[in-house]
């Protein structure tokens, strides 16, 4: 049989429109270049260097022991809705019923379904930038429009008051936010939520906010906007159990909102992928239930590299860093790189840079061209200092 001549003429325009991950694909160039004996630093994944604590480890352990390996509940078994229920409650002042939270395979996956339960062709969603690269091609993909906001360093990456209020038009039907932020680790305050969501009151417009992140942060508490009464019906929060238990792998998240987009949800997923891992459902309900010293441990761990490097970027000529206020990433600038010749090529964009610094430094970085930023790197510190300071030292050779 003849192979198909110009396959692409037969994908879908959903599939066309979008990007590839830039994340995933530095990352894997960056194993691939590792498993070819090339001393790599990869600064590029999105996800902690710790081990899933063990109590979580044996839980699902124990899982399989006893022979909890099959169907469960579409949107979860109901011990991790009440561990889900019991943290929101705990720890960001939210309280949902069951039947206002369903348990997906992973954060990624709440997303796209709240989006796709709510977004369809000629609708806009507003997404402040720099913005998780998954977020405009989920928007994209469920045929609806990403209405990027451009936000610098001047504002902290944080969107305005004004800045909402200009990019709102009448086909306007969701806000995206993220914080504590990937990739900038900015931390909106509950003033400056009080004030966007001031801005959306009454107009009809719902918020998405993904609050993945929320239990790493340096001296700001994350506010959600769940918390905001006058928007309580308007708001859906995710949220999961990768980044702060180093549970990546077990994809676990979960999305809690009003129960009419939650049944929407439940709908959409069980006829996509049904209930999420039986076992990685019982290891979350012990990462929420169990002893969380540990948690703070990492957590404090994550604020000695995030000093570290802060002081260590700002130190080289061309690069410039805000301080992150939560996650394990920074997002230094390069703008003073940009126009000069390195390695033998123009460094036009960060892309250009990122390639420069892996191919010829073996330090994997991603570039800001991914998150709406393209004069800036993410770097997550998400590695061991000596690794770190290898990382440092070879960007400083690389620029100099």
């Amino acid at each position: 049989m003849s192979a198909i001549q110009n396959p692409e003429n037969y994908l879908t325009r959903r599939v066309l429109s979008m990007e590839e991950s830039q994340t995933m694909r530095i990352t894997g160039l960056a194993k691939k270049m590792k498993a070819e004996g090339k001393d790599v630093v990869s600064l590029s994944a999105g996800e902690p260097d710790f081990p899933t604590p063990n109590f979580v480890n044996e839980a699902g352990i124990a899982a399989i022991k006893a022979g909890f390996t099959r169907y469960t509940q579409n949107s979860g078994i109901p011990e991790l809705k009440a561990a889900i229920q019991a943290k929101l409650s705990r720890e960001n002042g939210l309280c949902y019923d069951a039947s206002e939270i369903i348990v997906s395979n992973g954060g990624k996956q709440t997303l796209i379904n709240a989006i796709l339960a709510l977004v369809e062709e000629g609708d806009e969603v507003i997404i402040p930038a720099p913005y998780w690269v998954s977020f405009p091609e989920m928007v994209r993909l469920a045929g609806g429009t990403p209405v990027t906001v451009t936000c610098t360093g001047e504002t902290g990456y944080k969107m305005t008051p004004e800045q909402l209020e200009a990019a709102i038009t009448p086909n306007t039907k969701a806000l995206i936010i993220n914080s504590p932020s990937n990739p900038s680790g900015a931390v909106y305050s509950e003033q400056e939520v009080r004030a966007l969501m001031q801005v959306l009151e009454g107009k009809g417009i719902f918020v998405i906010s993904d609050e993945m992140y929320d239990r790493i942060t340096y001296g700001r508490e994350p506010f959600s906007p769940g918390m905001v009464d006058s928007m309580r019906d308007w708001v859906i929060v995710s949220n999961g159990v990768s980044k702060t238990y180093s549970m990546t792998g077990w994809r676990i998240g979960y999305l809690a909102g009003p129960e009419w987009l939650i049944k929407a949800c439940d709908k959409i997923q069980s006829q996509t992928t049904s209930n999420p891992n039986s076992i990685a459902q019982k290891a979350a309900v012990a990462a929420l239930q169990g002893d969380q010293s540990i948690v703070e441990e990492r957590r404090k761990e994550f604020q000695k590299r995030r000093d570290y490097m802060y002081k260590a970027l700002n130190e080289i000529p061309g690069v410039q860093a805000a301080l992150p206020e939560g996650a394990f990433y920074i997002f230094p600038s390069v703008k003073g790189v940009l126009g000069k010749t390195l390695g033998g090529n123009v460094m036009n964009t960060s892309a250009d840079v990122a390639e420069y610094l892996l191919l010829e430094h073996n330090v994997a970085t991603v570039p800001g061209d991914a998150f709406g930023s393209p004069e800036n790197l993410r770097l997550s510190y998400a590695a061991s200092i000596d690794e770190l300071k290898i990382a440092v030292e070879r960007i400083r050779n690389a620029f100099s």
